[in-house]
């Protein structure tokens, strides 16, 4: 089977699994998933759902199994959208890299914040050095002088 054609299966079990677990799952375990991509086999016998999951950790597990239960719904879903000969079994897997692109923007937020406290630093000392000569004081005069 051609790749493209994979590829066409994996982005329409991904929209259809993602409005079935947004809009016709009622189970209380699945909130807050979002099916990050899908990677149907070359045989459509299986796809690999990736998933990502709001939440702490127990929360996470609890969602994944929550989705495991709901396999045999959600692929009635994705059977009756495709019309293959077979149906791919569904594997949920958890993909972190969403927590993990979250936190490297969170530490590169926090080291400029401290960059930019050094650099702060350093323009506070430059402004209790003396003037240069070639600044003048113009605090002495009036409007009327700057003016011309």
């Amino acid at each position: 089977m051609s790749t493209r054609r994979t590829a066409k299966a994996s982005r329409a079990v991904r929209e259809v699994l993602s409005s079935a677990i947004l809009f016709e799952l009622n189970d209380p375990r699945i909130k807050n998933v979002t099916v990050l991509s899908v990677d149907v086999a070359q045989d459509m016998r299986s796809a690999k759902v990736y998933v990502s999951v709001l939440g702490d950790k127990k929360t996470q597990t609890r969602c994944i199994h929550g989705l495991e239960s709901a396999r045999g719904f959600l692929q009635k879903k994705v059977a009756d959208r495709i019309d293959t000969r077979y149906t791919p079994i569904l594997n949920f897997v958890l993909d972190d890299g969403v927590k993990k692109s979250i936190e490297a923007s969170r530490i590169l937020e926090e080291l400029a914040r401290e960059r930019g406290e050094l650099e702060g630093n350093e323009e506070v000392e430059d402004e209790f050095h003396e003037p240069d000569e070639s600044t003048e004081d113009l605090s002495d005069l009036d409007d009327s002088e700057l003016t011309n």
